[in-house]
Parts: C-alpha cells; structure tokens; sequence
C-alpha cells in the first residue's frame, strides 16, 4: 500500500508542475495576444520602402468604384488606355479588370 501512496504522490505531483507549466504558457499567450502592436491597416516599412515611388505594382486589378482617371492619378500612368488595347472603351471599367501599369521612370 506505501508503494501506491508513493506512486499516487508522484503522479499527483506531476500532474500539478504539469498544471502548473499551462497556465503559466496560456498566461504568455494571453499577453501576446494584448501586445500586439501590428496594424494590418498600415503597410509594414519594408513593403513602403519597396514601393516608394510606385504606388502601384506592375499589374493591377480594377476595384469597385475605381475609373481610369482616378487609377492613373494613383498609379502615376497616364497612358493607360494606350497600353491595355483590350480595354475598348475607357469609361467601361469593370471592377476585376487587370490592366498593364507602366511607371514614368521604367519609360
């Protein structure tokens, strides 16, 4: 019976650092959960410094309420119409439209 009151002891302790060791990890998560301090509404630096003067990439999608006018304004392109011969008429922009962006200084 003592090797069992033994055993029981051990087991009982184990099971309490156990216990113990996941509170303290939830505690840790917990937080780093409060802690965060990522905005995924703002860009991250290396992504600004990477597209710094290139507000657009190459190939755009079209999004709802976007007109050429307002694309060429953001993208610093001008001469959309003239490098995308699909798009037939420049007031029929559709959102999920790709288009061809060149930058001024590729030019």
């Amino acid at each position: 019976m003592a090797v069992l009151s033994l055993s029981s002891a051990a087991t009982s302790s184990a099971a309490e650092r156990i216990s113990w060791y996941c509170s303290l990890f939830l505690a840790m998560l917990l937080v780093f959960a409060c802690c965060d301090d990522f905005d995924e509404s703002e860009p991250n630096m290396w992504y600004h410094q990477k597209m710094q003067g290139h507000p657009c990439d190459e190939i755009y999608v079209v999004e709802e309420g976007e007109t050429l006018h307002t694309i060429s304004e953001k993208c610093s392109d001008p001469f959309i119409v003239e490098e995308n011969p699909h798009i037939q008429d420049p007031d029929d922009v559709f959102p999920g439209l790709v288009i061809k962006i060149t930058h001024k200084n590729i030019r």
